[in-house]
């Protein structure tokens, strides 16, 4: 004979409805089928930090990046607008956007940073300042 006692979970009922309602073909594909920009961090011999964002929708021009903070800010906003000119109404309008912000670190040289997009993707270099060389310290004797 079984017990017939379960435990009460106040969260299970809450995470059947999550499941049921992100998981159903309610939202339709277009949200599944969604992709956002990637972006890749990493350092490079440890002299830099390089930041890959890959975004194929954007120009040069589209694009803002700065330090603020202490922080790498990549900004961008597309807007676009085609109107058909015998009508005067506005056929169809986008907008996209994108922002990014990573925290630099301290051995960061701010003012040698370096900006380039190549093929939908902006590549920023970051290089690291020299690290000053470990001070040995000597140590004296108590002893006289």
């Amino acid at each position: 004979m079984t017990n017939g006692l379960t435990r009460w979970d106040p969260f299970e009922e809450m995470r059947s409805l999550q499941k049921q309602f992100f998981n159903d073909d309610w939202f339709g594909a277009p949200l599944k089928t969604l992709t956002l920009p990637t972006t890749d961090v990493y350092t490079s011999d440890d002299k830099e930090l390089v930041v890959e964002a890959h975004m194929p929708n954007f120009e040069d021009k589209d694009i803002d990046v700065h330090v603020e903070n202490g922080a790498l800010v990549i900004r961008a906003e597309k807007h676009e607008k085609e109107e058909d000119k015998k009508k005067k109404y506005v056929v169809r309008e986008s907008s996209s956007s994108f922002y990014r912000r990573i925290h630099l670190p301290k051995h960061a040289d701010q003012e040698k940073i370096e900006a380039e997009m190549k093929d939908g993707v902006l590549k920023v270099v970051v290089p690291f300042k020299e690290l000053p060389k470990p001070k040995k310290i000597t140590i004296k004797s108590g002893k006289k």
